[in-house]
């Protein structure tokens, strides 16, 4: 087992090479949840996740021998950035297997580390399997994300950072794919503040830990928007430790998290990937748990694609009702397009797209069907704008 004096060993051998990062109140935050909400914002980390810790304690303790040999890891981008960025601070090699499905942001950046990267698998169970067989063909170090204690200690020093800089603090919660950050920060709560309690985050396509923990057989799998906590297979000293602290994991479901992305950026002004976001998902999904209590939430990694965060910003704004999209049966005559576009602009509505088929859609020649995309101000006022479409033509919400 891990101890706290470890996880305040690793703390010292890493000070300087990994940044302590800020914990701040978000007023924002607080009045979306009904919560005292701290944020961690270990996304400002050089490499933009809390992945940092653990590979720097873990290099760091490497012999000069395992140092000639190099190390390598697998990693769907933020453990493989950490450990390539402190392997080429040592002035080690770095071998980097990446499942293939790994988003192009984090493959560029940890080739920019000076890593060697191999993308292999659709799945990190796969890369990782490649990634032993490459360290026994070439006699490179294994350095797991998760499953090890050095790791393990190391991503727990940022529970002590917390704890230092929130005494009043009711609740920790810690999003976690293969459980070595959230063991870690447990082990550092039980020891430093026992009343304090603990709680991890899966997606619900994820949810190894919590299936776990309740007796049930592991069954995770399928497509989610956190990518850096979808593991397969979830670490086995971390279950243990877990297990022997009785810290409770809770499930959120996709939607939560991709709302806690855009309330982040809205909100927070922050920009977290979806396992970053996963703490404020759980304060969303069970809000009774937290209500006017002090939260601590680790933005635990800010590496999202571009395209990816662009659509599940949309994806928000359809959900509020801030965009709407709208099918229109409409005569087919002069004036009807300005008539539309006019009502929908003298209520405030604002026109981002609009699709009109004349030839096919309709089933009659004298009809045409038209698609519009409105931004509205919230669902109340795409409601108002749809009244006043429908005083005159046939409208369907889509």
């Amino acid at each position: 087992m891990v101890t706290i004096a470890e996880i305040e060993a690793a703390a010292a051998r890493i000070a300087g090479a990994v940044q302590r990062t800020p914990l701040v109140y978000s007023d924002a935050l607080s009045r979306a949840t009904g919560a005292r909400v701290l944020l961690k914002l270990e996304n400002l980390q050089a490499t933009g996740a809390f992945k940092e810790r653990g590979a720097a304690n873990r290099i760091a303790l490497l012999s000069a021998a395992e140092r000639a040999r190099g190390v390598i890891a697998m990693s769907a981008g933020n453990h493989a950035q950490a450990v390539a960025r402190h392997a080429q601070l040592a002035g080690i090699n770095a071998t980097i297997v990446m499942p293939r499905f790994t988003p192009t942001t984090k493959v560029m950046r940890t080739r920019a580390w000076g890593a060697r990267v191999v993308l292999h698998g659709e799945t990190l169970a796969e890369a990782a399997d490649h990634a032993h067989e490459l360290a026994a063909a070439e006699g490179l170090v294994f350095v797991h994300p998760y499953d090890d204690p050095a790791v393990i200690a190391g991503q727990g020093t940022m529970a002590l950072e917390i704890l230092e800089d929130a005494p009043d603090l009711d609740f920790l919660v810690v999003p976690t794919g293969g459980g070595g950050f959230l063991s870690g920060c447990a082990i550092a709560a039980k020891a430093r503040r026992p009343g304090l309690t603990v709680y991890g985050v899966e997606v619900e396509a994820y949810a190894g830990f919590s299936q776990a923990l309740a007796g049930q057989p592991i069954a995770v799998g399928g497509a989610t928007i956190a990518e850096g906590i979808a593991v397969r297979d979830i670490g086995k000293l971390p279950l243990e430790i877990l297990r022997d602290l009785g810290t409770e994991v809770l499930v959120v479901p996709e939607a939560a998290v991709e709302q806690a992305i855009a309330l982040l950026i809205e909100g927070g002004k922050l920009v977290a990937e979806g396992a970053g976001a996963a703490g404020l998902a759980a304060v969303l999904t069970y809000p009774e748990r937290f209500a006017g209590r002090t939260v601590a939430l680790p933005i635990c990694g800010g590496n999202i694609d571009s395209r990816t965060l662009a659509n599940t910003l949309l994806r928000n704004l359809l959900r509020d009702g801030r965009i709407l999209k709208i099918l229109m049966e409409i005569p087919d005559r002069p004036g009807v397009l300005a008539d539309i576009s006019a009502r929908i602009g003298n209520h405030g509505g604002n026109i981002i797209e609009v699709v009109h088929q004349r030839l096919f859609a309709s089933p009659t020649v004298q009809a045409a069907h038209l698609e519009i995309m409105i931004e509205a101000r919230d669902a109340e006022h795409g409601n108002a704008i749809v009244a006043v479409l429908e005083e005159v033509y046939t409208v369907k919400r889509m």
